[in-house]
């Protein structure tokens, strides 16, 4: 006997729906999975077995769920490896290994941040390693190598801001699960088991980026793919999803952020004069850079129950802290590329370097994270 979750909606006595920024979406809801484990607080999760709607997760496709341990031991709940564990953390590497959807838009943005930040590491060695070790450097490093990388890094990072935003106006709006219940007649107990079949997210769509499935979408009500919101969507929703602005704040400075990348390229930059400089290369990274340091802390705050509260628990939550650690490394090389002492080269340099490989972190979590669609939590 198999029972589907995400029809156990209408069974549940009493749910938790919070957000941490009051005028904007809730971010973040706990449901009893079934009318055979209730609500038995209205303000904690002692029992049960919890369906767990977060407005990051429902972006990407995940499907959260939430176990308490005496349900699980009372019920005898067989399950795959709870996330958190080794075994799990392991399984999610091997994934991204194995596996490419590359018709999933949030796997897409995660690899394109991914290779948007292996270039410019390699930037980061161009711009610093010259003035950490000037015995490394060589012919056209700082100038070719070093240019030529952040308009290609720039570039990258626009194409996956536009991926980011077309991401956000695609969200599931009605809840998905894609989690069931089965009645294990051997052991009289419940084995709990992922149900892509009754899942109606676009990233379970196997053989294309930009089309819906017609067949489900008519029998889920799943709405297919979108260029971009309507005036009277962008009113009444997405100027209040945190997901969705953040995810536009990021494309509006990469932007501007690009154009530090163009101007960086030498047959540009050597022709510029000082103030020119400081004008179309320097300007833009601060800008782009604060831009950056918004979006990220939107991401952050988007995982958490209050606005100052961490959610060290999330990975969503570390993807936005790395990504912020990042934002004000490059925000600090454009701040500091206005002198031009030796601190503030060398602070310049630098600032790259290290921005450049937290946003590699980030984006590596970020791979994880959109492979990981069926999490599961024990507590």
């Amino acid at each position: 006997m198999y029972y589907n979750m995400a029809s156990k909606k209408k069974s549940c006595t009493e749910e938790r729906h919070v957000g941490p920024i009051p005028f904007l979406h809730k971010t973040c809801r706990h449901e009893a999975a079934s009318k055979h484990h209730p609500v038995t607080a209205a303000t904690s999760l002692t029992t049960g077995i919890w369906r767990r709607y977060q407005s990051r997760d429902n972006r990407k496709g995940r499907h959260a769920i939430v176990i308490s341990p005496q349900s699980a031991g009372r019920h005898g709940i067989a399950h795959p490896h709870a996330a958190g564990t080794l075994k799990a953390s392991l399984r999610g590497i091997g994934r991204m290994l194995v596996r490419y959807p590359v018709f999933d838009v949030s796997y897409d943005v995660a690899i394109v941040f991914t290779l948007g930040s292996l270039i410019w590491v390699i930037n980061g060695f161009f711009a610093w390693l010259p003035v950490q070790w000037p015995s490394t450097e060589f012919a056209g490093e700082e100038g070719l190598g070093a240019g030529i990388t952040a308009f290609i890094g720039t570039t990258v990072f626009e194409l996956g801001s536009i991926l980011l935003v077309l991401e956000a106006v695609n969200e599931r709006r009605t809840d998905c699960f894609g989690w069931a219940l089965e009645e294990a007649m051997n052991s009289y107990g419940l084995l709990l088991r992922p149900d892509p079949d009754g899942c109606a997210h676009h990233h379970s769509v196997q053989h294309s980026l930009l089309t819906g499935r017609e067949a489900e979408a008519d029998r889920r009500g799943a709405r297919f793919w979108e260029w971009w919101p309507t005036w009277s969507e962008l009113k009444t929703h997405y100027f209040r999803e945190i997901g969705f602005l953040a995810s536009f704040t990021q494309f509006i400075a990469a932007t501007v952020f690009w154009i530090s990348g163009f101007t960086a390229l030498p047959a540009i930059q050597d022709r510029l004069s000082t103030p020119a400089v400081n004008g179309v290369y320097w300007l833009p990274q601060v800008v782009g850079g604060v831009g950056f340091i918004i979006s990220s802390l939107l991401f952050m705050i988007e995982t958490q129950t209050t606005w100052y509260t961490p959610a060290l628990t999330v990975l969503g939550w570390h993807i936005g802290f790395w990504n912020l650690i990042g934002s004000i490394g490059f925000t600090l090389c454009g701040a500091a590329g206005f002198s031009s002492s030796d601190a503030a080269v060398y602070t310049a340099d630098l600032s790259t370097f290290i921005g450049s490989w937290a946003f590699l972190i980030g984006s590596v979590i970020q791979w994880y994270e959109s492979l990981d669609k069926y999490p599961l939590r024990i507590r």
